[in-house]
């Protein structure tokens, strides 16, 4: 039951950095340039940053540019590495990238989310979040990418298989 168990979590995380690839290519990295993405793309970044009332991706600080830079040139390298790691199964060798890039986005969430909860965004263009409402969705579109780096970073410190006494797969 626990290899079950363990192999399910690591589809998850799999499945989690195979679908954040298209993510940070197609949507995120426009925080940064626009200009390689096609029309479609920056009209469905617009329909989102409008119904989701997300100002960052919409007006893009300075120090959230430097969130998606580290995205685009420290994480998503990493992406593919992982899925292939995770989808493949008891490769430990991920554990010490795994908990590094799960140390770094967990913090990068933080403020992100706090950001959204407590800053006033009075007649932010385009608008911010006013309700609490509008703020738990915009909180709802952010925090898997908080939760499942926790899960990651709890994995990788305390799971048997990744901890330096587990058994390792020989290939």
């Amino acid at each position: 039951m626990a290899a079950a168990a363990t192999r399910a979590l690591e589809r998850l995380f799999a499945l989690y950095f195979l679908s954040h690839i298209p993510v940070t290519l197609l949507l995120d990295a426009q925080a940064v340039s626009s200009r390689f993405h096609p029309r479609a793309l920056t009209d469905l970044l617009k329909w989102y940053t409008t119904s989701f009332k997300d100002p960052l991706m919409a007006q893009c600080p300075a120090w959230f540019q430097s969130f998606v830079y580290c995205e685009v040139f420290l994480q998503l390298p990493f992406f593919p590495v992982a899925a292939y790691a995770f989808w493949k199964g008891n490769c430990k060798w991920i554990r010490t990238p795994a908990i590094v890039y799960a140390t770094h986005v967990a913090t990068t969430l933080v403020p992100l989310l706090a950001h959204f909860l407590f800053h006033d965004f009075p007649d932010s263009k385009p608008a911010g979040p006013q309700t609490w409402h509008e703020r738990l969705w915009l909180l709802a579109v952010y925090s898997p990418y908080l939760l499942i780096p926790l899960l990651l970073l709890v994995t990788m410190l305390l799971h048997p298989l990744y901890s330096s006494g587990g058994k390792r797969k020989t290939t």
